[in-house]
C-alpha cells in the first residue's frame, strides 16, 4: 500500500482531474495521507505566474516525497517546462481521461477496497466536458487540452446521483467550454443536461462553473430558469469589453452581443473574467472594459494581467508594460469590489439559503460570500443583517 497526497492549482477542470486520480488510487487499494510517499500534482499553465507556482509546487513535493507524478495542463505545455526538476519526478504529458490510469499503473494497485470515495469538499464538482475546438489567440487551453469533447449523458447523470447519495448538496458542472457539450447519440444538449440533472432527488442546488458568451441562447436560459435546483449565478468571460482587442482576441462577438445576450439574466448575478493589458489594448480600450462591466451589472471580475503563452498566436506580443498592467487590474479590482459590496447591501434585511462550506463561511443561491454561524455543509436559512469587505454578516 502506498500513501499519497494530491494537490491542484488553477480552474475547477482541474480540481475535477486531480479527483479522478484520487478516487482511482484510494479504489486500488493505497491511502490518502499528509505523510505520503507518493505526491500528484495537477498542474496549470494559463498564465506566466500559474506555471511558476506550478513548478514551485512539484520542485517542493519533491523535496518531502519519494516519488511526484506532474498532470494536467502544465504537464502538457509545449516545451518542457519541468526541465531541471529531481529524479524522483515524472510528468504524465497525456489527456485528462488517459492519466488516473496512467498514474495508477505505475503506482500498481493491491486490491479494490474503496471504489466509491466521497469528494473532500462540500461542493461536489462534476466533469461534463473537456478541450475546446476553437482557438482564441492568447490562449494556450485548446492546446495542452485538446478538442471539445463530452461525457454521456448517463454517465454524468449516474455520477451526480452518486454525489447526492453521498451527502453533497450542491453540484457545480464543469467543462472547458461547457456551451459544446453534446451527447448526440442520446439526444442531450446542456440544457436538457442540466434540466434532468437539477431533477435529481435530493439534489439542492446546481451550478455552472461557467459559460461562454455564445452560448447564452434561449434553450439555456429557459432552462436555467425552469429547473428549480438551478442557482441564480452565472460566470460568463468577458476577456475585453472593446471590440477591436476582441477581434485580435479572437473572441467571436462584440461588446454590444455580450450585453445582449445577458439582458434575459438581469436578475443573476453575473461575474466574469477579463485579461488586462492584452497587445491591443490601450487606455481607451481599457475604460471601454470598465463601462461594458458596469452596464452588464458584473460583480466579481476576475482579473488577469496578460501573459504570453508558448504555441499561442500573441505568443510573441507582450507591448503593454508590467506597470501599466498592475495600475489597470488594481483599478477593474476596484470597480468589481465596489459591484459586490453594493450587490450585498441590496440583501440587507432579505432572508437567503446558505451552503456553509467551511468554518463560519458559506455561499448564498446566487453565490454571494456569507459571514454564518452553522455547521459545515449545512444548507441554512439566514437573514441578513450587515455587510463587510468579506460579504454578508448573516443575523
Amino acid at each position: 500500500m502506498a500513501r499519497f497526497s494530491i494537490r491542484f492549482l488553477g480552474c475547477k477542470v482541474s480540481q475535477t482531474d486531480a479527483q479522478a486520480v484520487r478516487e482511482r488510487l484510494l479504489a486500488d487499494g493505497h491511502l490518502e495521507s499528509r505523510d505520503a510517499d507518493i505526491a500528484v500534482v495537477n498542474t496549470c499553465c494559463v498564465t506566466h505566474e500559474a506555471v511558476r507556482k506550478s513548478r514551485h509546487a512539484v520542485s517542493r513535493a519533491a523535496r518531502t516525497h519519494e516519488r511526484v507524478y506532474v498532470t494536467g495542463c502544465g504537464a502538457n505545455l509545449a516545451g518542457d517546462v519541468f526541465a531541471g526538476m529531481p529524479a524522483n519526478v515524472r510528468v504524465i504529458a497525456r489527456p485528462s481521461e488517459q492519466t488516473p490510469e496512467l498514474v495508477a499503473g505505475d503506482v500498481g494497485a493491491i486490491g479494490c477496497v474503496q471504489a466509491d470515495a466521497r469528494l473532500e469538499r462540500v461542493r461536489a464538482f462534476v466533469k461534463v466536458q473537456d478541450g475546446c475546438s476553437f482557438s482564441c489567440n492568447f490562449c494556450v487551453v485548446p492546446l495542452v487540452r485538446g478538442p471539445s469533447r463530452s461525457r454521456r449523458a448517463a454517465a454524468v447523470l449516474s455520477e451526480i446521483r452518486r454525489r447526492v447519495d453521498q451527502g453533497h448538496r450542491e453540484v457545480v458542472m464543469t467543462g472547458i467550454n461547457l456551451g459544446c457539450y453534446r451527447d448526440r447519440e442520446a439526444g442531450y444538449t446542456l440544457a436538457r443536461l442540466l434540466r434532468e440533472a437539477g431533477a435529481i432527488p435530493g439534489l439542492a442546488r446546481l451550478r455552472l462553473s461557467s459559460i461562454e458568451i455564445n452560448h447564452v441562447n434561449d434553450e439555456l436560459v429557459a432552462a436555467l430558469r425552469e429547473t428549480p435546483a438551478l442557482a441564480r449565478h452565472l460566470h460568463v468571460p468577458l476577456q475585453s469589453g472593446d471590440d477591436r482587442v476582441l477581434r485580435a482576441m479572437a473572441r467571436r462577438y462584440t461588446s454590444a452581443t455580450y450585453l445582449r445576450r445577458l439582458e434575459a439574466l438581469g436578475d443573476f448575478n453575473l461575474t466574469t473574467d477579463v485579461i488586462v493589458g492584452f497587445p491591443a489594448e490601450d487606455e481607451l480600450a481599457f475604460r471601454r472594459t470598465v463601462r461594458l462591466v458596469r452596464a452588464a451589472g458584473i460583480t466579481k471580475v476576475h482579473v488577469f494581467p496578460y501573459s504570453p503563452r508558448p504555441g499561442t498566436r500573441t505568443a510573441a506580443e507582450d507591448p503593454v508594460p508590467t506597470a501599466i498592467k498592475k495600475e489597470r487590474s488594481a483599478r477593474l479590482r476596484a470597480v468589481s469590489h465596489e459591484a459586490c459590496l453594493e450587490r450585498w447591501r441590496s440583501k440587507l434585511g432579505r432572508d437567503d439559503v446558505v451552503l456553509v462550506d467551511r468554518p463560519g463561511r458559506g455561499y448564498g443561491d446566487d453565490y454571494s460570500p456569507w459571514l454564518v454561524d452553522a455547521p459545515v455543509g449545512e444548507l441554512v436559512r439566514v437573514r441578513a443583517a450587515a455587510v463587510s469587505e468579506e460579504g454578508i454578516l448573516a443575523a
